[in-house]
């Protein structure tokens, strides 16, 4: 076996800023026999810095395909997914006019792709197009442009608005491309590009996780218009040696008395609530202790497509709501604790138009005897609003204890703002420096949310360890360019094998990676987990799959092509038979 290698470091300083706008042709230098060249373990090539991106022969490999293919990369988080768009990017431009397109879901990612693009490639006429729909923030100028950077929203709404067209667009890259379904931005700019891309413009496509479901992926592949799949897993000959492993732990801990006591509570009207629904012929395909959310939200469609008249819907509507209500208050419970329960319970309430249902799932028996017992728990001394919270304590002391003053970076990966709070205070009451981050949205003054600004500020405070613990919510799961962490806490398991992986992918990138899963016995936190295991099985093996059958049609291809000029010879007449 070969010695592991870090992946951590791909790129320099960043360099000098890139030349002023001026004319669109460059000069093209001539390309080497095999695109690029390795020297000293570093790949060289006209248009990449000397000496900054690592020659790893599968992000090679899969640059080459990607250069005359479009092409659908699946990569664990943390192997280089951008550089190999990188890679693709430097020989496409320097083969002819145009630029390139990067697209990332989200603003903080799109800054990062600048400025590793940046790192990477010698000085070019960049732009960055990111903002809101009602107000873009645009940092140079499409035309005179080799590199945009931008947000799918935007290019979207420039292209309708006629601001630009994708003619001269040699390369798109559709970051976290897994999002290419459904009404998706990322869905019409890859049907745009199809009906104006240049001859030879390419799509690259880039996810850690495309989904658990055949129809996803297939899906996501129809949306963005690639032929080609390549999958590789941190398991694979040729990626083995230059990763590190994963270790995940599972922590159990129980739910206490009073929470079971109120879960119990909760269940016994669910299972009222659902009753009613059956007897007015919904909910009965499966069984009631089985619903979840998506079952329940889709039942609302359910009520509103039976035919009659409206008045009709109103009792079943009714119930949903109240069954919905009960499904999300036991879940917090289980999984987050009794102080999220009740701030569920006063985020109901304090709806400035709540519903019947609402109101009606508030007075409910069961509803107010689990307030009194939460509140009663909670106003005791040293009663922790879950278990859970005692065991990151344990967990972050640990790994505190083994550091021998080295610095330390500890990633809380948590669902509900309510938590995060939770969280951060019973850290910071042990004396830890504690960071928080998460997305932009405010909800209330209790529940501010984070502009642009400051999650860039937060993230650099963690990466230049001024505090060693960071609880973040799903915001931080997708590609964000946090360090390489010691652990990744889930609080809770999450039945989206997407969102699985790219929390694991935070950690394990230039040493072992470990990650605690911390589960509540006899909860959703098991359900949860279980589907999670099996749903990323499943995405393993279809991925496999289509990667092995393009592989299959792109040889059958090549075969084809090679015997062509065979096709055209003079051919001898059969023999005669007899």
């Amino acid at each position: 076996m070969g010695t592991q290698r870090s992946l951590d470091d791909f790129g320099g300083d960043g360099g000098p800023p890139a030349p002023p706008a001026g004319p669109r042709r460059r000069v093209r230098p001539d390309g080497f026999p095999e695109v690029w060249r390795t020297e000293e373990g570093f790949v060289v090539h006209p248009y990449l810095r000397p000496a900054v991106v690592r020659a790893l022969p599968f992000q090679l490999d899969l640059a080459r395909i990607g250069i005359e293919e479009d092409l659908l990369v699946v990569l664990p988080t943390g192997l280089g997914k951008t550089v190999i768009a990188a890679l693709v990017t430097a020989e496409l431009l320097r083969r002819r006019d145009g630029k390139v397109l990067v697209l990332a879901p989200t603003r903080p990612l799109v800054q990062q792709h600048a400025d590793s693009f940046r790192s990477w490639l010698v000085p070019m006429r960049t732009a960055r197009f990111t903002g809101t729909v009602r107000r873009p923030v645009r940092e140079g100028t499409w035309g005179d442009a080799d590199l945009v950077f931008a947000t799918p929203e935007i290019v979207q709404n420039d292209l309708a608005a006629g601001r630009y067209d994708l003619t001269d667009t040699l390369l798109i890259v559709f970051d976290e491309g897994h999002h290419a379904v459904g009404k998706y931005v990322y869905v019409p700019i890859a049907e745009r590009y199809r009906a104006e891309r240049p001859d030879g413009g390419r799509v690259l496509a880039l996810t850690a996780s495309p989904g658990g479901k055949i129809e996803r992926i297939e899906e996501v592949v129809a949306a963005l218009g690639v032929q080609r799949v390549e999958a590789r897993s941190r398991e694979d000959p040729g990626v083995a040696e230059y990763v590190h492993p994963i270790d995940v732990d599972y922590v159990w801990v129980d739910l206490p008395p009073a929470a079971r006591a109120i879960r119990d509570d909760l269940d016994a009207a669910a299972f009222a609530v659902a009753r009613k629904l059956q007897k007015m012929g919904f909910l009965r395909k499966k069984p009631i202790a089985s619903l979840s959310v998506k079952d329940l939200i889709a039942l609302r469609a359910e009520i509103f497509a039976r035919p009659g008249p409206m008045v009709r819907r109103f009792g079943p509507l009714f119930h949903q709501l109240v069954l919905l209500h009960l499904h999300h208050a036991a879940e917090r419970l289980e999984t987050q604790g009794l102080a999220p329960f009740v701030q569920y319970l006063d985020r109901v309430g304090a709806k400035p138009k709540p519903s019947r249902g609402d109101l009606a799932f508030l007075r409910l028996p069961e509803v107010v005897r689990g307030r009194a017992t939460a509140e009663t728990a909670l106003a005791q001394a040293h009663t922790p609003s879950h278990p859970k919270l005692d065991a990151v304590i344990d967990l972050v002391r640990a790994v505190l204890a083994r550091a021998e003053g080295r610095p330390v970076r500890i990633l809380v990966f948590a669902q509900y703002r309510d938590t995060i709070v939770s969280i951060q205070e019973a850290l910071e009451r042990h004396g830890w420096s504690v960071g928080r981050f998460v997305g932009q949205a405010t909800r209330d003054a209790d529940d501010r949310g984070m502009s642009q600004k400051e999650q860039g500020q937060v993230l650099a405070g963690f990466r230049a360890g001024r505090f060693p613990i960071l609880v973040a919510s799903s915001v931080a799961e997708e590609g964000l360019d946090v360090p390489d962490v010691d652990l990744v806490v889930f609080f809770e398991s999450v039945p989206s094998e997407i969102r699985a992986i790219q929390r694991r992918g935070r950690t394990g990138r230039s040493s072992l990676g470990r990650v605690a899963v911390l589960l509540t016995r006899e909860t959703r936190d098991v359900q949860y987990q279980a589907a999670e295991i099996r749903r990323e099985r499943a995405m393993r093996r279809i991925v496999r799959g289509l990667s092995a059958a393009s592989r299959a049609a792109a040889g059958a291809a090549g075969g084809e092509a090679a015997a062509a000029p065979a096709a055209g010879r003079r051919r001898r007449p059969p023999a005669p038979r007899g």
